[in-house]
């Protein structure tokens, strides 16, 4: 749940939207909430520092988030009571930090205020705008102590509202539920002033970008492969020009159409292949060099299977025997006299 985007404007939810989720008085499709603040923070330890996304939370992310801790412990109730200057660090930010050193109990500074480390949270692996890169602190910190913002309506204001519901049956009655819940709350009787995502919605988006994504890099594949099977065509007709005699002396001392049409369907077969195994070869060693080199925080890691090889060779086959068909025939045909007469 999220309150709409505006520029220069405040959200919508507050921690109390989130607590009223979990009333009792309705049925149980919501499981637990995650309210979150988001903020951005110089976090410095020492000589070292870096620039990082801080999460205002509360204990039940842990759970709602699937984000256990690698060692230390996780935000607690009292945490928040207290406004603790206490912080959780995604893995990242804590080798970034600390190196190889158990950052449990150190003091770090985050925007000149200083925190104490309780935790680090284990690694997830992904690009570098996930858990592993951001800090975690009680969410009543995050709003008093780093951010200040108030809401009209007063309350601690989060950002988003993470819903876990009992399960994906619930999804449709757990939304219907939300949405009647902050809209009472709220008072809301036109249009709703927040925006509920559900995990369904999400895969049907990924699923639709990678369905272009897929199209459009089949599309410059296509392209690749025609102007690459025209490149072979037209070495082959060049070919076939350039021995013309060749072609009459061996029909001349016997060879047959499909001698010839075999010789030169074998030459661009052999030709595609060549320049397949190359590509092959080329992006192998490629895969291999970028295998782990990192681009500020995001490593790369690439996978080969053994059939992706296999796979261009046998298309690579194929193309060099559709676009060489026309060149083979067309030298099939000469006749032997009229190709020994060629100057």
């Amino acid at each position: 749940v999220t309150p709409p985007f505006s520029i220069g404007g405040s959200s919508a939810l507050t921690l109390d939207d989130a607590d009223a989720l979990l009333d009792p008085v309705f049925p149980p499709t919501v499981v637990d909430v995650s309210p979150e603040l988001n903020t951005f923070a110089q976090i410095v330890y020492g000589r070292s520092n870096t620039s990082a996304p801080v999460v205002g939370v509360t204990p039940s992310y842990e759970s709602v988030r699937m984000a256990p801790v690698e060692s230390g412990q996780f935000i607690a109730p009292h945490h928040l009571e207290d406004r603790a200057t206490v912080a959780v660090l995604g893995s990242e930010v804590a080798l970034g930090l600390f190196g190889l050193r158990d950052p449990v109990g150190q003091r770090i500074r985050m925007n000149g205020r200083q925190f104490t480390v309780i935790g680090v949270l284990e690694s997830r692996g992904g690009t570098g705008i996930g858990q592993d890169f951001q800090a975690l602190v009680p969410i009543t910190t995050a709003y008093y102590r780093l951010s200040a913002q108030r809401t009209t309506q007063g309350g601690v204001t989060v950002q988003s509202i993470t819903v876990q519901v009992l399960d994906e049956e619930s999804m449709d009655a757990a939304t219907r539920q939300i949405e009647t819940v902050l809209r009472l709350r709220h008072r809301i009787t036109g249009d709703s002033d927040f925006t509920i995502v559900n995990q369904q919605d999400l895969i049907e988006t990924v699923e639709e970008t990678t369905e272009t994504f897929v199209i459009f890099l089949g599309a410059i594949a296509g392209i690749s492969l025609l102007v690459g099977g025209i490149g072979i065509m037209n070495i082959m007709l060049v070919s076939v020009t350039e021995r013309t005699r060749e072609i009459g002396i061996r029909k001349a001392v016997g060879a047959k159409r499909r001698d010839i049409l075999f010789q030169f369907m074998s030459e661009a077969t052999i030709l595609s292949v060549g320049g397949g195994g190359v590509g092959v070869l080329l992006g192998l060693a490629l895969s291999r060099v970028l295998d782990g080199v990192t681009l500020g925080n995001q490593a790369f890691e690439t996978v080969t299977t053994g059939d992706i090889p296999v796979l261009a060779l046998i298309v690579s086959a194929a193309i060099g025997l559709f676009f060489g068909i026309y060149p083979a025939v067309r030298a099939s045909r000469l006749h032997p006299i009229e190709a020994l007469r060629y100057e």
